[in-house]
């Protein structure tokens, strides 16, 4: 997905012209989808799969999320009552590859468990709640932070949130749009003040910074032919 010319604003995107951190905020933005292309995130065949991705990926490379995954999905266990109906130990035996099991098995057991008392295990009515109202909801639930409540809304709810994560406070440092110490609340206002509220574009955005992060801008970056090095405040850092 490609966002419309940045230089209309009341006709196309409602990016302020004259405020330049927005303006950077679109540039950042062009920059990784003219390098990477569009992105297909969140990996998925149902919203209940995001669900559990989210949690399981906390402190968790995906490639080993998707082996947890596939363990819950060759044991029919990927919906709310399967995974109510599981012991405690098998559950986090089938997650195993992802990390921290027993802990993420309490969470996902919380949160199924949440499902089926409050919304007879309907995604559908969860997610007819407004997105500050589904946020609080979410935040309500042992082992769901901001970061996993927002991903959950927008790539399973499909509401436009802004998902800040590891990847997308390194490379904003980087660029001097924010600093290491900037909060995830902070963070976030800083791009949904600054782009259209958008679902598919916040969509984007977040999986290029997520590319990003991972193949170039990691802890030692590889700044040699990156696309952002020409604006970005530290290059070689």
């Amino acid at each position: 997905m490609s966002m419309p010319n940045t230089r209309h604003r009341d006709a196309q995107t409602g990016v302020d012209e004259d405020n330049p951190l927005a303006r950077r905020i679109v540039e950042v933005y062009h920059l990784l989808f003219e390098r990477y292309g569009p992105q297909h995130w969140w990996p998925a065949d149902m919203p209940f799969e995001v669900i559990v991705g989210a949690i399981l990926t906390q402190s968790a490379a995906w490639a080993n999320v998707e082996k947890a995954i596939a363990n819950l999905r060759r044991e029919d266990a990927l919906n709310p009552a399967a995974i109510r109906a599981l012991p405690m130990e098998r559950l986090a035996h089938l997650i195993y590859p992802s990390g921290y099991y027993n802990a993420k098995a309490r969470k996902l057991r919380a949160f199924v468990d949440h499902l089926g008392e409050r919304y007879a295990d309907s995604l559908d009515r969860l997610f007819a709640l407004d997105t500050a109202s589904l946020r609080a909801e979410l935040l309500a639930v042992h082992g769901i932070g901001p970061e996993t409540a927002d991903s959950i809304i927008l790539y399973a709810a499909r509401k436009p949130i802004f998902v800040v994560d590891a990847y997308t406070v390194r490379v904003m440092a980087r660029l001097g749009l924010a600093d290491n110490g900037t909060d995830y609340h902070s963070l976030q206002a800083l791009f949904t003040s600054s782009l259209p509220h958008d679902e598919s574009l916040f969509n984007e955005y977040h999986a290029l910074l997520v590319r990003h992060g991972k193949d170039v801008c990691k802890k030692s970056p590889q700044c040699d032919g990156c696309c952002l090095a020409l604006i970005c405040a530290s290059p070689g850092a």
